[in-house]
């Protein structure tokens, strides 16, 4: 099972990463657990300086921006192997 989380306020930006790693989860047919972060206590456990954040099995994997569906496909594939 693959631990992700989303790192965010619940800004539009936080909701729409959201939404790309539901898509990717499901083209991928992976069991995952999907989080959503909006506690600032918790958010700073992670090396972030601005949201959105991926956290994928405790890994931060982009901060600050909206990754495209395929590179999170991808950080998902790499975790399966």
């Amino acid at each position: 099972m693959i631990a992700i989380k989303v790192l965010g306020s619940g800004c539009p930006n936080c909701v729409k990463l959201g939404d790309i790693v539901r898509e990717a989860v499901v083209e991928l047919d992976v069991e995952a657990t999907i989080q959503k972060v909006t506690n600032p206590a918790e958010m700073v456990q992670y090396p972030i300086l601005a949201t959105p954040g991926l956290v994928i099995n405790e890994q931060l994997k982009s901060a600050g921006r909206i990754p495209k569906k395929a590179e999170v496909i991808k950080w998902l594939r790499a975790v399966m192997d």
